[in-house]
């Protein structure tokens, strides 16, 4: 819940969170809350400040330009080890996956996109055959989340992220390894454009 309203907006860059009003706002007990404080600082949501406490983080431009370096080049090896290797079956849940967030984007609603976007890559990743992959990209998704909000919310944005994840999907079914790893880090440095044009001041 925690994470979800860090990356969904309800708690802003720079606020502060007291124990207090989290208890309170989500029904739990004060360690339930201190151990989800401790996971997204983890995962580089807030900051623990002396004296102040805990605080959502302000996501730099270089963070979020090393993110999308380390993304595009994960999740490229994701694509060309898919072409390469995922059976019929899981090409196929690709292309449903696909379908799913065109009919998504055709709604305008940001939760309905990210979510379409998320299992799009859940299903990239795990025909990709590599076990370690998702868990790397996992300890960064709450900050990809982030950041791909902001890209999304671009009303430029729509047409060109789903032309080149159709162009990452054609590969595929193409078996061409090369092509994959090509379009979709091209995809990522794409998003990365207008997600950090949009971050500076």
């Amino acid at each position: 819940m925690l994470r979800a309203a860090i990356t969904g907006g309800q708690f802003t860059p720079g606020q502060r969170l007291l124990e207090k009003d989290l208890c309170d706002s989500m029904g739990v007990s004060r360690p339930s809350v201190r151990e989800a404080l401790r996971q997204v600082e983890s995962e580089g949501l807030i900051v623990t400040i002396p004296n102040r406490g805990p605080i959502v983080s302000r996501l730099s431009i270089r963070d979020a330009t090393s993110i999308y370096e380390v993304r595009g080049a994960l999740e490229a090896l994701a694509a060309q080890l898919f072409a390469a290797t995922a059976s019929d079956k899981k090409v196929k849940d690709l292309e449903l996956a696909v379908e799913e967030l065109e009919v998504a984007y055709k709604s305008h609603n940001l939760e309905q996109i990210v979510a379409a976007k998320r299992n799009f890559y859940d299903v990239l990743l795990e025909g990709s055959g590599n076990s370690v992959l998702p868990s790397l990209l996992r300890t960064m998704n709450a900050r990809i989340t982030q950041l791909r909000r902001v890209s999304l919310s671009s009303p430029k944005r729509a047409a060109g992220s789903l032309r080149e994840i159709r162009a990452v999907l054609r590969a595929i079914k193409r078996r061409d390894s090369e092509a994959a790893f090509k379009a979709s880090l091209y995809h990522v440095k794409e998003a990365s454009k207008v997600a950090l044009a949009s971050l500076k001041p």
